[in-house]
């Protein structure tokens, strides 16, 4: 009974906007931090949702066999240990939801950057779990992409300014709270035994996202003038800048590296295509009259897209990620950032919108 339970929230997890996919690692997770009767909780709680998307304690009361009050005491018991994440209702109730892939599972986990028995056991458990194809189609199963690069600072032109969602200016004022958490993949990784010097209290929350790490203890609050200094010591690092595939509502910047984060790790090392697992919206091009050939772009490319064939570089379109790093490190501003055309190239309005896409992509709504 008891194993049939597990099967049945892995089932409820995958039908979700960001949903889990269903393997037998995943059921080794669920054993690892959910006891049957918290199982059987879980269930309560609705799929086929977008995620941080939240159903109040007396609609969850209604379908429960507990008592209002016993079941607050288990929902916040797993809130408490980063199962499941908390936020008001539009009436102000308190409500509840099932992380969702790259919203909370398996970040929460990783966030505090904490060594404990059970980080270093979900660390190896997680890898095995997130492999190749269950990446892929937890990120990449939907024609709209949940996530998008962002340029790094100065690397946009005038002309294409007038896209300001296209620039990390435009994330950080529009947001009301901030946070900072430690990096859901380096983390992991140097758990594991990795190396990567990268720094790793680099990850943005905004509003809602925030709020929630602040009040978990996940991560800390921050300034909009710190947010913008963690943004110049992650550019100065080499890192990409990711959000969601929005205009407006981010949720949170991840700043990334070839070595140890699911996406740029994936795209370099040819693992998954670019276009299949993210949205891109800029390609590098070079002027070969000011170019020197110096190769200094072709060295802090993060997904190795950039190659010398003698004394030019030469980007490989397929698997250049837009994100700008490059551009910086050229002395004559002979690199440069174009839009791609041969892609929309704006993303969704509002991140309800993004959500109520991929949603309806995948048969949920």
């Amino acid at each position: 009974m008891c194993q049939d339970a597990y099967q049945r929230l892995a089932l409820h997890l995958s039908v979700m906007g960001m949903g889990l996919p269903n393997r037998e690692d995943l059921l080794v997770i669920l054993k690892e931090n959910l006891s049957p009767e918290e199982v059987e909780v879980a269930l309560l709680l609705p799929t086929k949702v977008m995620p941080l998307e939240v159903a109040g304690l007396s609609e969850i009361a209604a379908d429960s066999p507990y008592e209002k009050e016993e079941l607050e005491k288990m929902l916040e018991s797993l809130s408490d240990r980063g199962l499941l994440y908390t936020a008001k209702t539009a009436g102000g109730e308190k409500g509840y939801a099932l992380h969702q892939a790259g919203m909370g599972f398996p970040q929460t986990f990783f966030w505090a950057g904490k060594d404990t028995p059970h980080t270093q056991k979900m660390a190896g458990l997680m890898a095995k779990y997130f492999n190749r194809d269950v990446t892929r189609e937890a990120f990449g199963s939907s024609e709209t992409k949940p996530y998008r690069y962002i340029p790094v600072t100065g690397t946009v032109t005038p002309e294409q300014a007038v896209y300001p969602y296209h620039m990390m200016e435009s994330v950080l004022e529009k947001a009301k709270i901030f946070a900072v958490t430690h990096c859901a993949c380096r983390v992991p990784f140097k758990l594991k035994g990795g190396k990567c010097d990268h720094p790793l209290e680099v990850c943005l929350k905004y509003d809602e996202m925030a709020q929630y790490v602040i009040d978990k203890g996940l991560g800390r609050q921050i300034t909009k003038e710190e947010a913008y200094e963690i943004i110049k010591l992650s550019e100065e690092a080499g890192l990409v800048h990711f959000v969601d595939n929005a205009a407006e509502g981010v949720k949170h910047t991840c700043n990334c590296c070839g070595c140890a984060c699911w996406n740029v790790g994936s795209i370099k090392r040819r693992k998954i295509p670019r276009d299949v697992l993210m949205a891109t919206y800029f390609m590098r091009e070079t002027d070969e009259g000011s170019c020197t050939g110096c190769g200094a772009c072709v060295e802090v490319c993060p997904v190795n897209a950039l190659t010398m064939e003698g004394d030019f570089p030469v980007v490989d379109e397929g698997w250049c990620i837009g994100c700008g790093v490059c551009i910086p490190k050229c002395p004559t501003e002979a690199a440069k950032l174009r839009l791609r055309t041969d892609v929309n190239q704006s993303p969704t309005a509002t991140f309800k919108e993004l959500y109520t896409k991929i949603l309806k992509e995948k048969g949920l709504r």
